[in-house]
């Protein structure tokens, strides 16, 4: 006599059969990113325009200027669609991408394992930064070990926190660099970090930050990449191919002379060689 099969029992071929289907799904749409983005002719990229060659407001013409503003444009040129930039901070950028609220992370996020765990990202890297410290020009502080036990300003989400912790600093993070940097003018603390290419800049050039230092060797130098959402394969993959032939092109470079970054980076002609040799 044969035994009928459980309600359970029954149903479970069914249940295998929508879960692989759903499974198959999701790895079909896995990666719609770049579908989307062809369809509705709009590439939507978060940029962080807190100040700086690479990100800010040109005083004259109210417009977003910089580096990774600049990059963007190319990226939608290239991709034969129309850029809109959603300004954002170091403190809701990474949410604006998983959120779906951008498609694209061009917003001074450094590479770090740990932000590889939860992103995903275009391989090659389209720049190469490391921190510094700026301090006043008296400052007793000279060497990274100096800033132990004292309060140090920079930005929430800041790949800098990581080290700076562990250097043993009091850290003050701040939602954008612009506070951070306000915050050291106005004595709150002894140091700010960010990227040598932000602080460089406003040492050289600013008259109001003529009294102070930027500290040496940059802390913690990483690749800047352009971020994605995890398993959108697709996406990297195009978008690599656009870096590896802008850097090929030189325009990576000439867009970093034309921002005014400085000291330039001997990564971007490291990195045009390396393209130009290879053929990419």
């Amino acid at each position: 006599m044969l035994l009928e099969r459980s309600p359970v029992k029954r149903l479970l071929p069914v249940m295998l059969g929508a879960l692989i289907s759903m499974v198959g799904m999701t790895s079909a749409q896995a990666d719609a990113t770049l579908d989307k983005i062809q369809q509705r002719h709009v590439l939507v990229v978060g940029v962080l325009l807190s100040g700086g060659p690479f990100g800010g407001i040109d005083p004259a013409t109210h417009k977003p200027r910089g580096l990774n503003v600049d990059l963007a444009q190319e990226l939608g040129r290239r991709l034969d669609v129309e850029v809109q930039l959603v300004p954002v901070l170091p403190a809701n950028r990474v949410q604006f991408l998983q959120q779906g609220k951008v498609d694209l992370l061009i917003a001074n996020m450094e590479w770090t394992a740990e932000r590889g765990e939860i992103l995903g990202f275009v391989p090659t890297p389209f720049y190469r930064v490391g921190g510094t410290a700026a301090v006043l020009k008296d400052s007793k502080i000279t060497h990274w070990e100096d800033l132990k036990n004292q309060p140090v300003c920079t930005s929430q989400g800041s790949s800098y926190i990581k080290p700076l912790t562990e250097l043993g600093v009091e850290i003050k993070a701040f939602k954008s660099s612009s506070e951070s940097l306000l915050a050291l003018r106005g004595n709150n603390c002894v140091a700010a970090v960010h990227d040598a290419t932000l602080i460089n800049p406003l040492i050289a050039d600013i008259a109001e930050w003529q009294g102070y230092r930027a500290l040496t060797p940059e802390l913690n130098p990483a690749p800047s990449v352009i971020w994605t959402r995890r398993a959108e394969s697709d996406t990297q993959a195009r978008l690599d191919l656009i870096v590896k032939e802008l850097h090929r092109s030189g325009w990576l470079i000439q867009a970093q002379t034309r921002n005014h970054i400085t000291p330039a980076s001997p990564a971007l002609l490291e990195l045009q060689k390396q393209f130009q040799a290879n053929g990419a």
